[in-house]
């Protein structure tokens, strides 16, 4: 998959998550990309962020990455 495309998947998450605080925000999107997206996706978007590729993403998703 396009890095743009996960980045832009993993933002709309970060967008739509309902939280009380930045810390049940990052775990609630942890806990989403562990149960939904393949480990694949997530390994592709973690390459992104390595490579330079992931212009734009959430810091959110950036934290929540690191948990999983």
């Amino acid at each position: 998959m396009r890095p743009e495309d996960l980045v832009r998947m993993a933002n709309q998450i970060a967008a739509n998550i309902p939280a009380d605080s930045e810390e049940d925000a990052v775990k609630t999107i942890a806990h989403h990309l562990r149960t939904f997206w393949e480990p694949r996706m997530r390994g592709d978007l973690r390459a992104a962020i390595a490579a330079g590729q992931a212009d734009g993403l959430s810091t959110q998703v950036m934290r929540a990455l690191e948990q999983i």
